[in-house]
């Protein structure tokens, strides 16, 4: 069993390193979901806002 334990002490960086990319990826598209959804959502009040302006107008 000691003879593995040298090959473990090396992977455990690269599995650190790999979990930490795992983690700010993951929060990249979930920061990049929320921002499509609240655009979404912006642009549908200015919709409804510039409809109600237009309604406004030709009264």
């Amino acid at each position: 069993m000691e003879d593995v334990w040298p090959y473990i002490e090396t992977l455990i960086p690269s599995i650190g390193l790999l979990y930490l990319l795992y983690v700010i990826l993951k929060h990249i598209v979930e920061g990049d979901r929320r921002e499509r959804i609240a655009h979404a959502q912006w642009e549908r009040e200015q919709d409804r806002l510039a409809g109600q302006d237009s309604e406004h107008q030709e009264h």
